[in-house]
């Protein structure tokens, strides 16, 4: 398959990147600053332009989403805005575009995250936007057939752990390779509507 992966210089993104690889699939990085194609997704111009350099696809998997950490009484409007965008909206642009650019049986893969049900201190912005993609997925799984959409929900990697280990106190990391699993389970397998949750 060919592969337009988002996020795919990042610690869970070069575990997807490689998983896919070693399974015979051509992935396309992209990433904000560097990888096979460069763009911000949170652009929906950007996003236009990117379906148009990344050519045929049979499959697009996002690997990253920005989030706004900050307590609840020192979130501003323009976080929570910027979390939005960064995280959900992003990734339902990719796919509002994509419909139309991925192969008729193809499959979108999106990325919410353990803090959907188990919120943190700091994290309620980023646990709403990981709600809002579940909430995603499961109503355009009913509209996209017969290509399919799923999302990956993982608890924090064992690799992100010295930058993001305080805000998650007490809850088991899991090694990005398992998480990537779950990225190979949903482009490869037949299941739409799909949570997939590595913990």
């Amino acid at each position: 398959m060919r592969i337009l992966l988002v996020g795919a210089s990042g610690t869970l993104g070069s575990a997807v990147r490689r998983a896919l690889a070693e399974r015979g699939h051509e992935v396309i990085g992209v990433g904000r600053t560097g990888g096979d194609l460069v763009a911000d997704v949170a652009d929906p111009e950007a996003v236009a332009r990117l379906y148009t350099q990344a050519g045929p696809l049979d499959a697009v998997a996002v690997t990253a989403g920005d989030a706004v950490f900050k307590p609840l009484g020192e979130l501003t409007a323009d976080d929570v805005a910027a979390t939005f965008r960064g995280k959900a909206l992003s990734q339902m642009e990719l796919v509002r575009q994509g419909a139309s650019q991925v192969a008729g049986t193809g499959s979108f893969t999106l990325v919410s995250g353990i803090l959907t049900e188990e919120p943190i201190v700091a994290g309620a912005a980023a646990s709403a936007a990981n709600g809002a993609i579940e909430a995603f997925v499961r109503a355009a799984a009913i509209e996209l057939p017969p290509q399919r959409i799923n999302a990956v929900s993982p608890t924090v990697a064992e690799e992100s752990l010295p930058a993001y280990g305080p805000f998650f106190p007490g809850m088991e990391a899991v090694p990005a390779t398992r998480v990537a699993t779950a990225y190979v389970r949903s482009i490869e397998g037949a299941q739409t509507g799909q949570i997939y949750r590595v913990r």
